[in-house]
Parts: C-alpha cells; structure tokens; sequence
C-alpha cells in the first residue's frame, strides 16, 4: 500500500524519545503533501512506497496546525496544494488547469478594455496575494496559514466566446439564492461578455434529468425581489459520474454551485472527476447556510437577512407575551447543529429572556434547571420570551421519547420540535404547581427561508457573485468566501472538514447571558470541556486534567503578580 507524506523534522525531545526507541504517533509529524493524481497513482502501482519531502522546522507548528485544522484523507492527498514562505507562512492553496493541463493557454482579461474597470489603479490582483485565516497574533506568532486573495487576474484560461457556463442551486432555501444567481449571469456577460449561460433545474439531479434552461442578463434582471430560487433545488440526486458525463456531453467549462456544506463535498467530487478524466473546467463553489455553520468563512449569505427577519418574530413573541398574565413567548428558529441565528437575533432584539442553542447544554428539571429558571423570571416580571435553536435540546427530546433517528435525503438528522416539546413540558410543570399561564408558540422557520435577501446581503451575494466569476476565469476550482472581511479562495477540502459553531466560552456568548441574565446551565466540568475543544481546534494546548478555569485563572493571576512583583 503506498503512503506519501511529508517528512516533518522531530523537535529536541522527540529525538530523544526516538533514541531510546519509544513508540511515537505515526502522524505526529506528518501531512498531506501536494500530490498530482499522476504521482498518486504511481506511488499507489508500488506496494508499501512512500514519497517524502523535508521541511524545515521552522515552518512544522503551522503544517502540524494546518492539519489538525482540516481532516484530509489520503484519498485527499493528490489534490492538497501547501507550500511555504518566511516566518512560519503557510499557503493553503486551491487546484488550478495546470496542475493537469501545463500548456493550457492565457489570455488577456477582458477587463483592461472595460470602460467601467478601466480607470480603476490596481484593479488586477496580485498573484502573491493572500488573505491569513487568523488576524488576531501576538508579537512572536508565526504568520500561520493563508488563502489565495480572490479578485481578478491580468490573464485568464478562457476566451468569452468559448465559455460554457452553468449555475446550480442545492439543499435548503435560503435569502439570496436568486441574487447570487442574478449577479453570476449579469456578472459574466457584462465583465467578460460571455453569451452561454445556462441554469440546472432542481438541484444536482437537474444535470441529467432536466433540459438547461438558458439564462440572460434579461431574464433574471427583477429576480432578486423574489424569495426562494428559480432555478429550483432539492436534497441529494448527486451521482458524480453522470453529472461529469453531461458536463463533458454538453461541452460546460465552469460550473457555478450554490449550497452548504453537503453540496460542497459534491462539488469536490465533480472537480476531481474533471480532473480525473482531464477536462478543461473550472469549479467554483459559492457557501450557502441560513445557519452560518460553514467553516472558515466569516458568515454566509442570507444569515443577516434571517437574523433581521427572526427578529419580527421575537418582538410578536413578546407582544404576546407582555398581554397576558404569566404570559410566555416561545420562538424556534433555524439552526440544527449551530445557534448563530438564535444567538444575533436575541442580541439585536434585547426582550427574550432565555436563548438555549445546540452548542449548550440544559436540563429541564431540579436545582439550577430550565424550568425553575422559567418560574423565577414570571414571578419577577409576569412575562417570558423564549427564542430556542432548532438542534437544541435534542438528546433531551430522544430521552423522554425513545425515538429512532432518521434522515432526509442529504443524510441530514430529521430533528424533532424542540419547541412543541418545550411547550407540553412548561405547560405541564406549572399545571403540576397550579399556577396559570398562557404560552404562545411560534415558528417562523419557513417564513426567514423564503424572503428575498436584504440590502446587506444583496451586496454581499452580489461580491460572492463576482469573486467566483474572477476565479473560474482565471483557472482556479475553489470554494469562495469573506475571510477576515477579504474575499479569498478556498480549497473545498477546508469548507467540508468541519463545522462553525456558537462558541459558549468567548465573549459573544457572555453578551448573550448578560442580555438575558440566564444562568448558563453548564457545570464547570461542562465548561472546561468546551473550553479544551475549543483549545484544541485553535491548536493551543489544552487546559491540565483536573484544573478547571477558575483555577487557571488563579495561576494567571498569581504568575502575574509574581513578574510584577520585587525580584
């Protein structure tokens, strides 16, 4: 079985430990290295070879970092693209034509003859621009990894009239599917006068199982008014070999998809079934997620849209609520592995009282519980409002129902009514104290989906838009996304590894709690584990067993006393 890695030098005591002939974590000092399939495929005709290439070790915390950052299989190795620079720089590069076509040809852009590009300085981008994944370092940091910038290029792989372009919508609705669907066809034909443009109905099933249907500036001009996507979507129908197939079939050379995570991993493998067969097409990816759980980028479309819109709900929750005696609001909305939703639109509403997420663990009953703090708040201010992330309380819900889990089909967990269960149990618990009542339980959930995007994310779709033309123009396969507040290009890999989530041990999270003045209903033992999983994903060690953060606390505070002190 062949094996390629790249070889990473071992630090003073793991030498040491070498020599004395200890056993070491085969992958404590190893990546991925940047494979063509061509040599991958060599190495794999040779059982038990292996391709190695040394490092310096200046540059192994930041590979070590980048490799706990992102889960890449071996299946992975041939299309992972890292090199390195001075200070610890680490580039996270994505795949481009030449990596299996070298003599592709260039051209020149477009945009250097566009009246209204013209005029602009500096327009094109640098090559050897790039966006760092992290911004907050200290004195003495590494400068860490890094994105290719997005933006155009001064040479482009396709000629206008040659292209081929086609746009598909996956997964979910959400605000802005139809800007973004709008500004990819208006931004090809107005920057780089492309005529071919065609859309995929239905989602990915829609490419061998439906007619294109064309698109022109024209057609989709008043589109992005409306909610939803005219293209239409759906959930799962991927099979990647009769996709390419229609793709070679109908001589498409860039590919424009729009979904989350899910529809991330089967653009990737439509690239590498491209790239497989050799064909002269670019991927590009545009992060779509109403939950805001895609990795790596700072948000995704539509999410201001829907925190502003689940705000409407709050405030009628809490009209609701404010009108009756012992009155309660209760809000579900969007979020089935993350909270963000939950969380921003209890901040920007400040009325809600208890804001419970997936990332946050509760219970119902006893000292400390959701319940008792439910009573409290109506014995003090007579009224409640409640906002409650769809994914939260789930194991909660399984335990009282004994209920199998299943699936749609994008292989997703079908969650049960966090909210509808909320309401029977509170309902329940006051009539067990003969107190009255009334609870009010809304779900909006579907409403937030549908409407068309706001201002905000219209500009955003519309940079979103532009950004992948640029990158598919310019040869790149990619997914793209807002890092850091720049626009940069994203190897899919990255996107898929893992997911964006509340984090319960930051300070956003301790606005919420005091905005709401909950109790956080975690023990401390819960709060030390999140604490060294969050540790552990920044690549900081975690906190000793057995120490929890007050003590930490006390040993920062004394080492600091101690500098600060007389020697």
């Amino acid at each position: 079985m062949a094996s390629s890695h790249i070889i990473l030098p071992p630090d003073d005591d793991e030498e040491e430990q070498r020599r004395r002939g200890e056993d070491e974590d085969p992958w404590a000092r190893s990546v991925l290295p940047p494979l063509a399939p061509e040599q991958a495929m060599k190495a794999a005709a040779s059982p038990f070879s292996a391709t190695c290439v040394r490092i310096s070790r200046d540059s192994y915390p930041n590979l070590r970092a980048l490799r706990n950052a992102s889960s890449v299989s071996l299946s992975d190795a041939a299309y992972v693209k890292i090199s390195e620079g001075d200070f610890g720089y680490i580039l996270d590069d994505v795949p481009h034509l030449v990596d299996y076509l070298p003599d592709a040809l260039t051209y020149p852009n477009p945009l250097q003859d566009h009246p209204a590009y013209s005029t602009v300085r500096q327009y094109f981008v640098n090559e050897d621009d790039t966006v760092p994944q992290k911004m907050v370092v200290q004195k003495n940091s590494r400068r860490g990894v890094h994105f290719r910038r997005a933006g155009p290029r001064q040479r482009v792989y396709f000629e206008s009239d040659e292209v081929k372009a086609c746009i598909v919508t996956c997964g979910g609705l959400c605000p802005g599917l139809n800007t973004v669907i709008r500004e990819l066809v208006c931004g090809l034909s107005h920057m780089y006068n492309v005529s071919k443009i065609y859309g995929i109905q239905n989602g990915y099933k829609g490419f061998y199982s439906s007619n294109y249907l064309t698109l022109t500036p024209k057609s989709v001009d008043d589109i992005h008014k409306r909610g939803g996507t005219i293209l239409g979507t759906s959930r799962g129908g991927h099979d990647t070999k009769k996709i390419v197939d229609n793709i070679q079939d109908r001589g498409i050379n860039q590919v424009y998809i729009i979904g989350g995570d899910g529809t991330q991993k089967g653009a990737y493998e439509i690239y590498k079934e491209i790239r497989k067969r050799g064909l002269k097409v670019s991927v590009a990816g545009v992060p779509k997620t109403i939950d805001n759980d895609i990795a790596i980028i700072d948000k995704s479309f539509g999410f201001d849209t829907a925190v502003e819109e689940a705000q409407r709900a709050i405030d009628s929750a809490h009209v609701e609520a404010c009108s009756a005696e012992n009155g309660i609001g209760l809000v579900k909305l969007m979020g089935r592995y993350s909270g963000f939703i939950a969380m921003y639109a209890t901040l920007a509403s400040r009325d809600v009282d208890c804001c419970l997420v997936p990332e946050s663990p509760f219970y119902m009953d006893g000292e400390g519980g959701l319940l008792q703090y439910i009573e409290k708040r109506l014995k003090e201010n007579k009224h409640m409002v409640i906002v409650v992330a769809e994914g939260a309380g789930q194991d909660l819900i399984a335990k009282s129902l004994s209920t199998s889990e299943q699936q749609d089909a994008s292989g997703n967990k079908l969650l049960l009514d966090i909210g509808l269960w909320l309401t029977h149990k509170i309902k329940d618990y006051f009539k067990s104290k003969k107190v009255e009542m009334t609870i009010k339980y809304i779900d909006p959930t579907y409403m937030i989906r549908a409407i068309p995007s706001n201002a905000s994310d219209n500009v955003y779709c519309t940079l979103l838009s532009h950004s992948a033309i640029h990158g598919a123009m310019a040869g790149y396969s990619f997914t793209v996304g807002m890092v850091n507040g720049r626009h940069a290009y994203i190897p899919f890999y990255r996107v898929t590894s893992t997911r964006n989530k509340v984090n319960i041990t930051d300070r956003m999270w301790a606005r919420l709690l005091s905005s709401t003045n909950q109790p956080s209903f975690m023990s401390l033992e819960d709060i030390d584990d999140q604490a060294r999983e969050t540790d552990r994903i920044a690549n900081k060690p975690p906190l000793p067993t057995g120490i929890n953060h007050r003590a930490a606390n006390s040993l920062d505070q004394s080492a600091s006393s101690s500098t600060n002190g007389e020697i």
